[in-house]
């Protein structure tokens, strides 16, 4: 099971940063000295606001961890270290699931609103401190400020939702066969959840988790990125301020495989929930088959954004590019492969390559940026790959195509044209700011180009015709559909993928029923 766990990291990474068990430091954070003057100012803001924590979470209480060890937290942007965080491992989760049984049963017995009220004390401070929230998470995972508190809003509005869903699940009262009988539905928490989360939207996909988990009276163990650790204990800290028990959520890092194991051993984590690549969704869901755990798993897509002859260029041009430029490239749901028909793919192309042009790259703390770093070397380096791929076959670069000045992990905005079903940008997910463009002739080579993948995540249609958005919305095999839109996540839809890209639906009055059991009550002699 260590070994199946291994595979944990690469959701959270892309690639293989081995963790570094540094020795323990009273103070933890690096001195301001050795950062540049944005980022000390930033981080001592931080600080300031109380809210830059460097130790898991645990019952409600800050702790090491067990064997002392640490783990560096870099800045993607400068290579700057940001602190160091406990490493902690199979001891510490072990706890931690204890902790988050044993408070199940206080908090599962609230009322429900009572739960609402404590998500609503906990969504309103993350608004009051969505500045010094943004600013750690363009210190740490390198999107743009702009981007960060846009996040912000969109994780802290999961918050919001499932607070006022928490007052609306409703069971049913069924009528009986035979007269002196009741036949009752509860609709009960699963019980304890294990929460692992990926690195590039540090708030947002533990919120869209955490939310609906206790809204149900589920109590909840965090395992964030060892990447971006210090959002997601930022986040734990206001839950705690905002009178969320002790135990309910507790956050855990370091030790990937150790923790996932302990995660699936246990017996007291009832649900496993997930956002990070098919394969290690594959891994857990084998993990907890010894259990027989529930599981959601929001994996790895391929998506396709399709612009159709009658398409709106400018409205075209607008939403492919939010939806392949958004952080980078670094999200699920990025325009993997834009379908470009042929009448049109030239005045498409010339188009798209001048908007990207307009892109600014640099450090997310500069307010003129809107194109930060890729996480690592790993990301670069299959970045590198993929496109050295694509060119080897017959494709040509129109824009970008390598490192950029800024050094580092900044990689050009890009545009590939050209692009084949046999190159690695059509078949697999590129994961970075790399736009391949592929032209096709009909709507139903479109269509078939568009389903050739083993993802079913989301997908984007340009067009002007009504007729033609349905028949292709549903001839998509797709979780998601954007329409003349690029940006379509939001926490009153359901999101999540089918064939290979997941199971279950997050964010929605869908998203509840993945933390919830069903109970039938039969009731006799009623008469």
């Amino acid at each position: 099971m260590a070994m199946t766990m291994m595979m944990m990291r690469r959701a959270a990474a892309l690639g293989a940063r081995h963790i570094l068990a540094a020795s323990s430091s009273s103070s933890r954070v690096v001195p301001l000295r050795h950062m540049s003057a944005d980022a000390g100012a930033a981080m001592e803001k931080i600080r300031a606001a109380g809210l830059l924590r460097t130790q898991g979470l645990i019952a409600g209480k800050w702790v090491d961890a067990y064997d002392g060890k640490t783990i560096e937290v870099q800045n993607p942007a400068t290579g700057e270290v940001l602190a160091n965080v406990s490493c902690m491992g199979s001891r510490e989760t072990s706890d931690a699931i204890a902790s988050a049984n044993s408070t199940f049963y206080s908090w599962s017995k609230l009322t429900a609103s009572e739960r609402s009220k404590a998500l609503r004390k906990w969504y309103d401070l993350l608004i009051a401190h969505k500045e010094e929230l943004a600013l750690l998470m363009t210190l740490e995972q390198g999107k743009p400020m702009k981007e960060a508190l846009g996040e912000v809003n969109y994780g802290a509005s999961f918050i919001e939702y499932f607070a006022e869903e928490a007052k609306r699940i409703y069971g049913d009262i069924i009528p009986p066969t035979l007269s002196d009988r009741r036949l009752l539905v509860l609709k009960q928490p699963v019980g304890v959840v294990g929460a692992i989360t990926p690195w590039n939207f540090p708030l947002a996909m533990i919120t869209r988790k955490v939310g609906p988990a206790l809204a149900c009276g589920c109590t909840v163990v965090v395992k964030p990125s060892e990447f971006t650790p210090l959002t997601a204990l930022a986040a734990a800290d206001l839950a705690l301020q905002a009178g969320i028990p002790a135990g309910a959520v507790n956050v855990v890092m370091g030790n990937a495989p150790e923790i996932g194991d302990a995660l699936l051993q246990s017996s007291q984590v009832r649900k496993i929930t997930f956002t990070g690549s098919t394969a290690v969704g594959k891994k857990l869901m084998a993990g907890s088959a010894n259990t027989v755990k529930k599981v959601s798993l929001e994996l790895g897509g391929n998506a396709p954004c399709i612009v159709f002859d009658d398409a709106d260029i400018d409205v075209a041009v607008k939403g492919s590019l939010a939806a392949k430029f958004r952080n980078s490239g670094q999200t699920c749901v990025c325009a993997n492969r834009i379908l470009v028909q042929e009448g049109i793919y030239e005045k498409f192309a010339s188009a798209f390559v001048k908007a990207v042009q307009s892109l600014q790259v640099g450090n997310g703390l500069e307010e003129s940026t809107s194109q930060g770093p890729l996480i690592n070397e790993a990301a670069v380096q299959k970045v590198e790959k993929f496109v050295s791929d694509a060119t080897s076959k017959g494709a040509n670069v129109m824009l970008g195509g390598k490192r950029h000045s800024l050094g580092m992990t900044f990689y050009e905005p890009t545009v590939v044209g050209n692009v084949s079903n046999d190159m690695l940008l059509f078949r697999e997910e590129v994961f970075g700011p790399v736009a391949p463009l592929i032209p096709f002739k009909t709507e139903e080579e479109a269509i078939h180009l568009a389903n050739d993948t083993n993802a079913g995540l989301a997908a984007y249609i340009f067009t002007k015709s009504i007729p033609r958005s349905w028949r292709v919305s549903e001839s998509l095999e797709y979780g998601l559909v954007g329409v003349n839109e690029g940006i379509i996540s939001t926490e009153v839809a359901p999101f999540g993928g089918v064939k290979q890209s997941g199971l279950g639906r997050e964010g929605s009055k869908y998203g509840v029923d993945e933390y919830l059991e069903l109970k039938y009550i039969c009731m006799g002699n009623m008469g």
